[in-house]
């Protein structure tokens, strides 16, 4: 065990992978079937679901019965139960549906185990590429094809050398895409479509921002430790904590995300 963890943070550690490997068995058979079932929870404009989401929900969910029936959980699919051990699982089953329909890999299982301060915790877990970056109680790794390897941000210093992603062009409210677009014009390069994988790739040193709105804490948790741990920096457009989710700015370091954020609060 490292200096940061204890018997309990280590069985929270165990537990977190274990997750990650039931949402793996649940999801892979799945994608990129032809048979793919979806359905649409959003009156008016479309929100998908598939079959696979619900089942590594449940897996998860089943796991944490066993191991964990304290903890509370709060999971996209089959919401909030209360818990009485202080700790709470914070779950997107897959993070990025539409690119998961679409047989895109840029989708992710979010696994975040948080108190009342935010996560502490978190792994963005990649099935169909099988990488893992894990972050938080004093790790920070990578698994997958490339080998295992700690994580790392990127030391980049000006937004004219960044790299910045986002998952829609057009971000949220206009208001919101037009902050967007005050920060993405002074970047060397903005790319779109990423869903979880571009914090994934702050944390692993490849690129610098990440700035989204309209988010949900399952959507940040995860991403959040695992970025922190690995050096960076995750807040709201105001600087402020940014666990429950809403506009997020994710940055590999402090330079960057002050950078960032006077160009989003400009006006």
């Amino acid at each position: 065990m490292t200096q940061a963890q204890t018997p309990e943070t280590q069985q929270l550690i165990e537990t977190a992978h274990a997750l990650a490997d039931a949402a793996r068995a649940a999801i892979l058979p799945v994608f990129r079937g032809a048979d793919l079932s979806i359905e649409n929870k959003l009156d008016g404009g479309f929100d998908p679901v598939t079959v696979a989401d619900k089942a590594a929900e449940r897996a998860m969910r089943a796991i944490l019965a066993e191991r964990r029936p304290d903890d509370g959980i709060l999971g996209e699919e089959y919401g909030h139960a209360e818990g009485t051990s202080g700790w709470t699982w914070v779950l997107d089953p897959i993070d990025g549906t539409r690119a998961f329909m679409a047989g895109a890999p840029t989708w992710g299982v979010l696994i975040a185990v948080s108190d009342e301060a935010g996560p502490k915790f978190g792994i963005v877990d990649q099935p169909y590429i099988g990488e893992r970056f894990c972050g938080g109680f004093g790790l920070s790794t990578y698994s997958g094809p490339m080998g295992d390897r700690p994580l790392g941000t990127r030391a980049t210093r000006d937004l004219s050398d960044a790299v910045i992603m986002t998952t829609f062009p057009e971000v949220g409210t206009p208001d919101e895409m037009g902050a967007f677009q005050r920060v993405a014009e002074k970047c060397k390069l903005t790319r779109y479509g990423m869903d979880c994988y571009a914090y994934a790739l702050i944390a692993a040193g490849q690129i610098d921002l990440v700035i989204e709105a309209g988010l949900n804490a399952y959507d940040i948790q995860a991403p959040m430790a695992v970025i922190e741990a690995a050096g960076g920096i995750v807040t709201d457009w105001n600087g402020n904590p940014a666990h429950n989710g809403g506009q997020v700015i994710a940055a590999a370091n402090a330079d960057i995300h002050a950078q960032a954020l006077a160009a989003i609060q400009k006006r």
